[in-house]
């Protein structure tokens, strides 16, 4: 199936109340607890703001399945730590008592981090000035990733979407879409789209983009709810559990496409062009390698139907709102394909 921006998880169950008492007993200095409220964003773990006698943490529950083991989070703590041994803005876990930043209660997995104020901003929010210190920012994390991180184990390279295997995922969500009983201006949208799509990889299959080499170490999801700013001054990039070995610079594009899509789906191509500026003098990428990687993405983008398998194939509807924007990109993006290309890489 086409590589998916988001995997494709089954929906959220409820589960207990994380365990507090049994949790904060591991921590020598954290305090009694007051509080413990959900962290509304967070599509596939579950996050709490918890306040005690001694201060607030973020608590941190981890279910998604890929990464959910400890072996998994440990990496990534150790990641985040040395990452901020050399100064990036993270908030690396706290340690327990016996030196683990990873508590395994009933089963699930836990980690208590410091709680870091701030808000996420959107790039409509961001000058061009501040969309140029995202990308230098994006930079550096690829870099640093790149002190910290042992060498990429070998990896086999990076198919691009099969477009024979995406349109039969097309006929496949148009048969789900057209069994409703009850339509509603979503399934509507998501027709039509369906509909443009096929019509799009139709006239389009023969720009398919060879496989991409395996690249480096990525924080994997960077994205505005992934990401805290003070003011103008980003203080804060969470949620690691993607960290992964990839393209690196195709990170940089998907960013962007998250970053700075307007809600008609167009991209601000003048703060994508200050922010790939950016991200190319601090990663040392060169125009040719972030050119390839806006060819790849964008294809990835014309075959990626994920927020319509999570809603018809799950019957999970938390990322419905997120549908018009992206699936609007995709034709765009097709259309201004030059200009798109341009911004990033001229």
């Amino acid at each position: 199936m086409p590589r998916s921006s988001v995997p494709l998880v089954p929906p959220r169950t409820p589960s207990p109340a994380p365990p507090l008492g049994a949790l904060l007993r591991r921590y020598g200095d954290t305090g009694e607890p007051l509080s413990c409220e959900p962290v509304a964003q967070g599509l596939l773990n579950r996050g709490y703001r918890l306040s005690t006698t001694r201060g607030r943490y973020f608590l941190k529950q981890h279910l998604d399945a890929r990464t959910a083991d400890r072996d998994t989070i440990t990496r990534q703590h150790r990641a985040t730590l040395r990452l901020h041994a050399l100064g990036l803005p993270v908030a690396p876990p706290l340690h327990d008592a016996r030196g683990r930043t990873v508590a395994v209660i009933g089963g699930r997995c836990y980690a208590l981090h410091p709680w870091v104020e701030g808000r996420h901003r959107e790039g409509a929010e961001l000058s061009t000035v501040g969309s140029d210190r995202l990308g230098t920012l994006l930079g550096h994390v690829h870099t640093s990733l790149e002190r910290v991180m042992d060498s990429p184990p070998p990896d086999a390279d990076h198919e691009s979407a099969c477009p024979e295997e995406t349109l039969r995922l097309i006929e496949e969500l148009l048969r789900l879409v057209r069994a409703r009983r009850r339509r509603d201006g979503f399934d509507e949208l998501a027709e039509h789209r369906l509909r443009e799509r096929r019509a799009l990889l139709d006239r389009h299959a023969h720009r398919r983009p060879p496989a991409a080499a395996a690249g480096g170490w990525v924080h994997g999801d960077f994205h505005p709810f992934n990401l805290l700013y003070q003011g103008s001054e980003p203080v804060a990039i969470i949620d690691w559990d993607r960290l992964g070995v990839r393209p690196r610079a195709e990170e940089a594009v998907r960013a962007a496409a998250i970053f700075f899509v307007r809600p008609g789906g167009e991209l601000a191509l003048d703060k994508v062009r200050a922010y790939a500026r950016a991200y190319r003098r601090a990663a040392g990428v060169d125009r040719a390698d972030l050119a390839a990687a806006v060819d790849r993405v964008w294809w990835e983008r014309l075959n990626d139907f994920w927020t319509l398998r999570w809603r018809y194939q799950l019957h999970d509807r938390r990322a419905d709102p997120l549908f018009p924007a992206v699936s609007a990109l995709a034709v765009w993006w097709t259309r201004e394909y030059e200009a798109v290309r341009d911004a990033f890489a001229g």
